[in-house]
């Protein structure tokens, strides 16, 4: 019998557990699903039902491995899951929920084993001592029919009676289907019962009643995420990465996406919550709404370039060509540099970055012979204050702010400053070269030129009775309008107020107008602002994701800890909270690793790796392998080391890694990045913080917090890159932001 046009899905969780597949059974696996297409019922594949659950059936994928699979309709197949053939037995269940109507696989052995893992020790108490309490159940407070009604599977209201410790919930959430992860998490963590009904549950409930017995309903369904792309599962197989292909939105990220916003609004939230992605998806929805063109009226913009690099490629594969026609995809600084050179276009200075620009300070200093000043405080003030608050002469520079500058400064210091930032200018002025901040300031004064151009013309229009008149033009012969209707902003935390000004003149103040996602925890560079007082104001607009789909809660635990119990603002003026943020997923804990000195570190990393090449079960394309270092000296060291020992080194450029081997750069060079596997290395005391900073503490309080702060956000950064797991490494003392769970450690 030959089945032609069969349909063959594959779970959302099946992925999950084909990534950590040995590679020939991912080769087999592949090889599998184009047998079974052509015809399920080949005798090699040995198709049969179970006897467990007879809407599941099992199809052989190689000698040991097989497919678990439910029959939808007559050729439409849906894989729930790959397994050894020895853990294939009665006690698997796939059902339909009742709430999401989306299909759901529980293996209820493979839970109750991952829970009795984690079951605490028995006390050891004298025969004569009296019997020790009964652990409280974690979940004794809410009724099955409760849980039922939020969502939880039914198959596992049992075995969720049996929970009494975190561990062993951690050990149940990691093989149940995600909404019953999230919901019983949400319970744990505090979240009131009434809460979780409307703000897990809810979003993610059927519109429709649900037929318990219609699977091929429910596999349409938002709930059940599926694929069925030959290519995509490839490509999946081959790069060890899913996520490349699949940007899955969750109805509450949906929600977010396609509301209308009567003004400015902004999405935070943690690492790996999905805010890149609402931004991506919040760019298709916005061009969906356009009238058809060939203009681009939506600006997709990001501090960072290896950021915008991705942007630009992961839009392609959400949308393809049609969509990337419409949209503008900018590195923030290119923007403002494209704009300068419109408008002075014989102009060929060179743009030079923060350290360079902090070596310019330091040889005009060295020239006047002034001693009594740091360039590094010097640069701050006339990036931060003078350009940031667009200061032009010595007057305004003594009536202006310095709101969190710290170090308080005397009127003849003021008088000191301002003529050494006007011989900084002249200088740089004869070098023919232009910081970035400069060129964001001159971009931001010709934005709100043209903007308040705009508003006068359409005055002008009103008065005249909507009549225009061309003399009010900008005389190149085309009309003035705004550059784009929506600007869609990415680490929104990172940017310039200069930025800020610009954008904002950019487009009509209209609903939908800007679109920011970001999480201060994560600003890895020092600038600082306050949306309202650069005209963006997002108070009652503003929402914030919690749920985590990258980082396990182990390496989210310890990445928190990395933040201390230092404030962070929410870009507007009050604190931001990681208050809620959670993960679902599950994995091992982070490891440090301790060395006598940086060579012997180096020797150690490289061994780490070698040894997960060796290990069928461990090994993984090395190109999900990422080792971060704070000096880009320390990526070259550790580059050659690696050479040594025959492992390909990969590193990271200012456009994003080329080529495959493990990746390797600063920390400022994984914004936006994910990988399966981090190392970070060289988190020594000294290193990370820099000894420079450490010596602020006494000499600039202010200053020594907010290099502190960013110090720990840049760790922070790096330790949820990971996907799997997290190894860090130090030589001599360890950095003081790393907590006890991972330096005792061996």
């Amino acid at each position: 019998m030959t089945a032609s046009g069969v349909t063959l899905r594959l779970l959302d969780k099946a992925d999950k557990e084909i990534l950590k597949l040995p590679r020939t059974v991912k080769g087999a696996f592949f090889d599998f699903q184009h047998k079974f297409k052509t015809n399920p019922h080949t005798t090699g594949l040995k198709l049969q039902q179970l006897k467990g659950d007879s809407r599941l059936w099992s199809a052989r994928v190689s000698d040991d491995y097989r497919a678990l699979l439910i029959r939808l309709a007559d050729n439409d197949w849906l894989i729930v899951s790959v397994k050894h053939r020895k853990d294939v037995y009665d006690r698997l269940s796939a059902g339909v929920n009742q709430v999401t109507g989306g299909i759901e696989y529980v293996d209820l052995e493979v839970v109750e084993e991952s829970i009795l893992r984690r079951l605490p020790a028995p006390p050891v108490t004298p025969a004569a001592a009296p019997e020790p309490a009964k652990p409280q159940e974690l979940f004794a407070t809410w009724s099955d029919t409760q849980l039922s009604d939020l969502g939880v599977a039914e198959p596992l209201l049992p075995v969720i009676r049996t929970l009494t410790t975190e561990d062993q919930l951690l050990g149940l959430v990691e093989y149940a289907p995600q909404l019953t992860g999230e919901v019983l998490l949400a319970l744990f963590d505090g979240k009131p019962y009434d809460d979780v009904l409307d703000q897990v549950t809810a979003p993610v409930a059927a519109a429709e009643p649900v037929d318990p017995d219609d699977f091929q309903a429910a596999a349409q369904r938002p709930a059940t995420v599926v694929t069925t792309s030959d290519e995509a599962l490839r490509e999946a197989l081959e790069g060890g990465d899913f996520s490349r292909w699949k940007v899955f939105l969750h109805p509450t990220q949906a929600k977010l996406v396609e509301r209308r916003y009567s003004g400015p609004t902004r999405v935070g939230g943690g690492p790996g919550t999905g805010k890149t992605i609402v931004a991506l998806h919040r760019v298709r929805h916005l061009v969906r709404q356009l009238r058809p063109g060939r203009d681009k009226p939506v600006l997709l913009t990001t501090y960072n370039k290896n950021l915008a690099a991705d942007l630009r490629s992961r839009l392609l594969e959400l949308g393809g060509e049609d969509l990337l026609s419409r949209v503008e995809v900018s590195h923030v600084d290119q923007l403002a540099l494209r704009i300068v050179r419109e408008a002075e276009p014989g102009s060929g200075k060179q743009a030079m970055d923060d350290s360079q620009a902090v070596r310019e300070w330091r040889g005009l200093l060295d020239e006047l012979g002034e001693e009594g000043w740091d360039p590094e405080f010097l640069h701050d003030e006339w990036t931060q204050v003078i350009l940031g608050q667009a200061v032009t002469t010595r007057t305004d520079y003594f009536r202006a702010r310095r709101a969190g500058r710290g170090r308080n400064i005397t009127r003849r210091e003021r008088a000191e400053i301002w003529q050494l930032a006007e011989r900084f200018a002249q200088r740089l002025d004869r070098l023919g070269r232009q910081t970035w901040d400069q060129v964001a300031e001159r971009a931001a004064r010709l934005e709100i030129g043209r903007e308040q151009r705009i508003l006068s013309i359409t005055r002008q229009r009103e008065e005249a009775g909507g009549l225009d008149n061309i003399h009010l033009q900008d005389g190149s012969g085309g009309w003035l309008r705004y550059r784009y209707r929506h600007i869609v902003v990415d680490e929104a935390q990172d940017l310039r107020p200069a930025h800020w000004k610009m954008l904002r003149a950019m487009a009509p103040r209209e609903a939908d107008d800007l679109f920011l996602v970001g999480d201060t925890h994560q600003r890895i560079y020092k600038n600082q602002v306050t949306l309202g007082s650069l005209g963006i104001n997002i108070r009652g607009r503003s929402s914030k994701l919690s749920l985590s789909y990258r980082t396990t809660r182990q390496i989210l635990h310890s990445a928190l800890d990395v933040l201390g119990e230092m404030d962070y603002d929410d870009l507007d003026g009050s604190k931001e909270t990681l208050a809620g943020y959670r993960s679902v997923l599950s994995g091992r804990q982070p490891s440090g690793h301790s060395f006598p000195d940086w060579a012997a570190e180096r020797e150690g990393i490289a061994a780490l790796i070698k040894e997960w090449d060796a290990d069928p079960d461990m090994s993984i394309p090395h190109e999900q392998i990422a080792i971060c270092v704070p000096t880009n000296q320390m990526a070259s060291e550790i580059g050659y080391t690696l050479r040594v020992h025959g492992i390909r080194p990969v590193e990271i450029r200012a456009d994003g890694p080329h080529g495959e081997g493990v990746h390797i750069g600063t920390m400022f060079r994984f914004k936006g990045l994910e990988y399966q596997r981090m190392i970070i290395a060289g988190v020594a005391d000294g290193l990370v913080p820099r000894d420079a900073v450490s010596r602020l503490r006494t000499s600039d309080p202010s200053r020594y917090r907010h290099e502190m702060q960013r110090a720990r956000s840049l760790l922070f950064v790096a330790a949820t890159r990971a996907r799997d797991s997290v190894d860090v490494f130090w030589h001599g003392n360890p950095s003081p932001f790393l907590g006890p769970a991972l330096t005792q450690q061996e």
